[in-house]
């Protein structure tokens, strides 16, 4: 089997539709098993992306400036880090938050092209990913391959997650550290060096000598010499895990903490701007109110007055139709008396 020809339809895989995933994985498995069962099997065993992860593979695929202005923006924060530029950090933490949420309307604009919308639920795990992307080179790499499984997440201290979170991990390039470049790497200690330097040609080691020259010159009690402690020797030469160094993780804590104050910063001094802007409000509306009630008075006053004239004009235009009903039937008898007395 071939890496290239499993790389080649995985990418038509993930830059399908959705909803298309599993026929076209079935399809694709059934044409390669003709020719190469390992291949055929490699290809069944690709997993579907969920919602979110396709949509930023949609990103990456449709739009790779995108994610790559974002890489660009997180090798400077490291780079401001590094050098312990905090004004620096604070600027481009807002930068962050900016290209964040227009990459975020990207996506989504890209996703709904490609006939999915995606949810704001499923936004919010697109910007998360696309977070942890300017955090480390690992998460930058696996979200411009346009084969992303799952949505990443960074605690801006460990190395972000990366098991089972890519299809065909094996074929992303090298992380590089997640360093400014051109800052050496930590020391290393190597645990039992002196040890080993110390080391005679005989192939005893010092400790080894003295042990023996106490079991030559100390004086038998019954028992024998006391016998040495390996087990406390061999944790005392066993290196330690490798963990980040400390530095490393107090400028990561610092870089959050400065973007956190300056969003905290910003929220409190728009929510200020917003308390002024509502008591502005409810002054103007109370003011507005009171005219309000003011015209509704006098609005109601004048319906009072209105609706006793309709009343009496009401009945006096009863009592004129009466009227003119009596005077038309007093002409007609006039007009019938006049014909009579005429017809003689």
């Amino acid at each position: 089997m071939e890496d290239e020809a499993l790389a080649d339809i995985a990418d038509r895989l993930y830059a399908g539709a959705l909803e298309d995933f599993i026929p076209a994985r079935a399809a694709a498995a059934k044409e390669a098993a003709g020719r190469d069962k390992d291949l055929a099997a490699a290809v069944r065993g690709l997993p579907k992306p969920s919602v979110a992860a396709w949509a930023l593979n949609m990103l990456a695929r449709q739009r790779p400036d995108v994610p790559a202005r974002l890489g660009d923006l997180g090798a400077r924060m490291r780079a401001a880090q590094d050098s312990r530029d905090a004004a620096a950090l604070r600027e481009l933490g807002r930068e962050r938050r900016t290209m964040l949420a227009d990459a975020v309307d990207t996506a989504r604009a890209v996703a709904r092209e490609q006939g999915r919308p995606i949810s704001d639920g499923m936004a919010s795990d697109v910007e998360e990913t696309l977070r942890a992307l300017t955090a480390d080179t690992g998460a930058a790499n696996a979200v411009a391959s346009g084969r992303l499984l799952k949505v990443l997440s960074a605690d801006g201290v460990n190395d972000v997650d990366l098991d089972g979170a890519v299809a065909l991990p094996g074929l992303l390039p090298a992380a590089p550290p997640n360093r400014a470049a051109g800052t050496p790497p930590p020391a290393r200690r190597v645990a039992g060096k002196k040890t080993a330097e110390a080391k005679p040609p005989g192939g005893e080691t010092p400790a080894a000598n003295v042990a023996a020259s106490k079991t030559r010159t100390t004086p038998p009690h019954g028992t024998g010499p006391t016998p040495a402690k390996p087990r406390l020797e061999a944790v005392r030469q066993t290196p330690r895990p490798a963990s980040p160094p400390a530095l490393e993780r107090a400028r990561a804590a610092l870089a959050e903490a400065l973007e956190a104050e300056e969003a905290a910063s910003q929220l409190a001094g728009g929510l200020r701007e917003q308390e002024e802007q509502a008591r502005a409000d409810i002054a103007d509306l109370q003011q507005e109110t009171a005219e309000l009630r003011s015209r509704l008075k006098a609005a109601e006053e004048r319906l009072d007055r209105s609706r006793k004239r309709l009343a009496t004009t009401a009945a006096e235009a009863k009592q004129a139709a009466r009227a003119a009903d009596k005077a038309s039937r007093t002409a007609m008898l006039a007009q019938e008396r006049v014909l009579r007395l005429g017809s003689k």
